[in-house]
C-alpha cells in the first residue's frame, strides 16, 4: 500500500473511531477522495467520447445512429447504478460504524441481487432493440445500426452492472484509487477494440514505413463491441479485487449467506428506487428531448450527441466528487458525528463548484476543438460549438445540484432529491424546450437546459443548507 493510500486509510480511520479532525485534514481527505474519483469519471467519459470521435469518422448518419438512442443507454445505466447503490451505502454506513462483518455480509447478498435485476433489464433492453430507434424519431437511414448498437449495449448489461457494484462498494470503503485505475484501462482497452473492430484493414503508415493494419470493418456494430469487451475485462478485475483483495470487504477465506435477504434487500429498495425512478422520469426527459430534436434533422441529432458526450468532460468532475461526498458523509454518519457530516457536505459542493466553474470556462473557451475531435462534418461543428457555449454558463449551479445529491445519497435519503430532479427538469427544462425549439432550433433546447441547471442547483443549496436530510435514520444490518 503506497504511502498516500496510508493517509487516506488513516484519515477515514479518524471518523469510524471518532476522533477530532482539523479543517486541514477535512480538506486533505475530500482531496484524497475526490481526484481519483474524478479521474475514473473523465475516464469514462472518455470511453464515450473516443466512440464518438471514432464514429463521427465515418459520417453524419453513423454518429446520428448512435446519438439517437444514447438517452436510453444512459437511462439503462442509471437504474443499474441505482440498483448498486442501494447496496453500497448500507455498506459506508456499516464501515463508518466499524461493522466490517456487516459490510462483507450486505456485498454478498448485493452480487445475486444485482446480477439478477441487471439480467432482466437487459432482457428487456434486448426485446425492445429493434422498434427502439422508431418509436424515438430516428430516421430510417439510421435505425439498423441504432438498433443493432442498443441490442449489443443490452446483451451485455450483466457485466456492466457487475463493473458498476464492485466499483461503487470499493468507493465507498474508501478505496477510490483501484476503480480509478481500472477506469482508465478500460479508455484504454475501448480505444484498442476500436481501432481493430470499427475499421476495415486498411494501409497506415507507422514510423514512415506502410503498414497493413488489420480491421472487422464493422462501424457502429465495432463501436458497441468495443466497448462491451472493455467492459467485461475491468469487471472481471474490479471484482477480482473487491472479493480477494479489499482489506474491508474481500470475502475469501470467509463463509457467509448470498442469498438475499428480506431486510437487506427493503433497505437497498429505500435507496435505489427513488433513484431508479428518479433516472427513469429523467432519462425520459431525455428521450423526450430528443424526440424534440428528431425532427430538427440528421446534423442537429449529430450535434446534440456530440455537445451532450463534450459536455460531459466538463461536468464529470462533479460526479467524482459526489463520489466522494456520499462516502464522507455515509461513514460520517455511520459513526454518529453529526456536525463532521456537515462540515463534509459543504467542502465538497463548495468545491464541486468552484472545479465545475473553472471547467465551464474551458468548454466555453475550447468548444471549436472538443467538438472538432469528434466531426469532421462542419455544419454539426458549427452548431455543436454554438450549444456548448451556452451550457457552459450553468456549470457552477450544475456542479451544486451534482455534489448535493451525492450528499443527500451517503445520508441515506433519496426520495426528496429525487423528486427535486423530477420537478426541475420536467416542469422546467421540457416545458422550456418545447416553446424554444421551434424559434430557435437546437440552441433553444440547450438554452432551455442552462436555465433549468441553475434552478436546480438554487434548490439543492437551499435543502443543503436546512440541514433536514441529515435526520434520515443511518442504515443498519
Amino acid at each position: 500500500m503506497s504511502k498516500m493510500e496510508n493517509e487516506t486509510s488513516s484519515l477515514l480511520a479518524m471518523i469510524r473511531e471518532g476522533r477530532p479532525m482539523t479543517r486541514r485534514q477535512q480538506l486533505w481527505l475530500t482531496v484524497q477522495l475526490s481526484v481519483p474519483a474524478i479521474v475514473a469519471q473523465l475516464s469514462s467519459i472518455l470511453m464515450q467520447y473516443i466512440d464518438a470521435s471514432m464514429v463521427g469518422s465515418l459520417g453524419a448518419n453513423a454518429s446520428a445512429s448512435i446519438g439517437l438512442v444514447s438517452t436510453t443507454t444512459w437511462l439503462f445505466w442509471g437504474v443499474c447504478s441505482a440498483a448498486a447503490t442501494g447496496f453500497s451505502v448500507q455498506v459506508a454506513h456499516l464501515i463508518g460504524a466499524g461493522d466490517m462483518k456487516g459490510a462483507r455480509a450486505v456485498l454478498r447478498q448485493s452480487i445475486i441481487s444485482v446480477f439478477a435485476f441487471s439480467l432482466l433489464l437487459g432482457l428487456v433492453g434486448a426485446a425492445i432493440s429493434g422498434p427502439l430507434p422508431g418509436w424515438l424519431g430516428g430516421d430510417s437511414v439510421i435505425r439498423r445500426d441504432s438498433s443493432l448498437y442498443f441490442l449489443i449495449f443490452s446483451l451485455f448489461l450483466p457485466m456492466l452492472q457487475l463493473n458498476f457494484l464492485a466499483g461503487g462498494m470499493l468507493r465507498c470503503s474508501g478505496n477510490m484509487r483501484v476503480p480509478s485505475i481500472l477506469n482508465v484501462l478500460m479508455c484504454i482497452l475501448d480505444v484498442i477494440f476500436n481501432f481493430f473492430l470499427i475499421f476495415p484493414t486498411r494501409e497506415m503508415e507507422v514510423f514512415g514505413h506502410m503498414v497493413q493494419m488489420p480491421g472487422a470493418g464493422l462501424g457502429v456494430e465495432g463501436a458497441a463491441l468495443g466497448t462491451v469487451l472493455a467492459e467485461m475485462v475491468v469487471a472481471a478485475l474490479m471484482m477480482g479485487y473487491l472479493v480477494t483483495r479489499s482489506p474491508e470487504l474481500k470475502l475469501v477465506g470467509e463463509k457467509g449467506r448470498f442469498l438475499p435477504r428480506k431486510f437487506v434487500l427493503r433497505q437497498a429498495a429505500g435507496i435505489s428506487l427513488p433513484m431508479g425512478l428518479e433516472h427513469i422520469v429523467i432519462c425520459g426527459a431525455q428521450i423526450m428531448t430528443t424526440v424534440i430534436v428528431a425532427p430538427l434533422g440528421i446534423i442537429a441529432i449529430a450535434a446534440n450527441s456530440f455537445a451532450i458526450t463534450a459536455e460531459s468532460l466538463c461536468y464529470m468532475p462533479g460526479y467524482g466528487i459526489s463520489d466522494a461526498a456520499t462516502t464522507l458523509v455515509g461513514q460520517s454518519l455511520g459513526a454518529g458525528r453529526r456536525e463532521l457530516t456537515r462540515t463534509f457536505s459543504h467542502i465538497t459542493v463548495y468545491m464541486g463548484m468552484a472545479v465545475m466553474a473553472f471547467m465551464g470556462v474551458l468548454m466555453y473557451v475550447f468548444a471549436p476543438e472538443i467538438i472538432g475531435i469528434m466531426t469532421p462534418v462542419e455544419e454539426i461543428r458549427t452548431l455543436g460549438v454554438t450549444v456548448l457555449r451556452i451550457e457552459a454558463f450553468a456549470e457552477p449551479m450544475f456542479a451544486a445540484s451534482i455534489v448535493a445529491y451525492g450528499v443527500f445519497v451517503g445520508a441515506g435519503g433519496t426520495l426528496v432529491p429525487s423528486l427535486m430532479n423530477f420537478f426541475s427538469i420536467w416542469a422546467v427544462r421540457l416545458t422550456l424546450a418545447f416553446w424554444l425549439a421551434p424559434v430557435m432550433g437546437l440552441q433553444g433546447v440547450w438554452l432551455a437546459m442552462c436555465i433549468e441547471l441553475c434552478f436546480r442547483g438554487i434548490i439543492f443549496l437551499i435543502r443543503l443548507e436546512r440541514g433536514r436530510w441529515m435526520n434520515k435514520q443511518t442504515l443498519r444490518t
